[in-house]
């Protein structure tokens, strides 16, 4: 099973209603240097990588 993953920015506490999405990458390590060159990391924000299945449908 192929996997993505989805870049967020979000606080420092993570709560889904301050996500800011930011991309799809195919790997992890994609993604978190795509969130360090991006300057997503401050004193008030992080960012959050959700891995998620390619090519499934389900609702949650």
């Amino acid at each position: 099973m192929k996997k993505a993953y989805i870049l967020f920015q979000t606080d420092i506490w993570k709560s889904k209603s301050s996500r800011v999405f930011c991309g799809v990458f195919t790997t992890y390590k994609k993604a978190f240097k795509a969130a360090e060159e991006n300057s997503l990391f401050g004193p008030n924000s992080t960012v959050d990588i959700v891995e998620s299945d390619m090519n499934i449908f389900r609702e949650q």
